[in-house]
């Protein structure tokens, strides 16, 4: 089965069984790591806000527009980020390693 390696808010790494067809964001939810996903994968927000490793980021499939328009709203964006919902793990990805930002930013709450 393939991998991939969270690294954790506080820099620690685990590395979780990353069934091929799932996003990121399901992955994270499956093995309990603190990504929070508020629209369920809809692309309707941005708490699913990942950075995905340098060596890793050109071999994802380009982000839609969609996904760079909530991508904008991201705490903490870098040229790497992307949003986890929208990362299918595949074989070609097996080894992807993200890092969890320090926050999230969820407009989805009722103020």
């Amino acid at each position: 089965m393939p991998k991939m390696t969270f690294i954790l808010k506080d820099g620690a790494r685990q590395e979780v069984d990353a069934p091929l067809g799932l996003s990121v964001l399901e992955i994270a939810h499956r093995h309990h790591i603190d990504v929070e996903g508020a629209c369920e994968g809809s692309l309707a927000c941005s708490t699913c806000h990942v950075v995905v490793d340098k060596q890793w980021f050109d071999k994802l499939e380009p982000a839609s527009e969609d996904e760079e328009d909530m991508l904008d709203l991201a705490f903490g964006l870098t040229h790497t980020s992307r949003l986890g919902c929208q990362i299918r793990m595949s074989e070609a990805l097996d080894g992807l390693v993200v890092r969890l930002p320090a926050a999230t930013r969820n407009m989805m709450v009722d103020k």
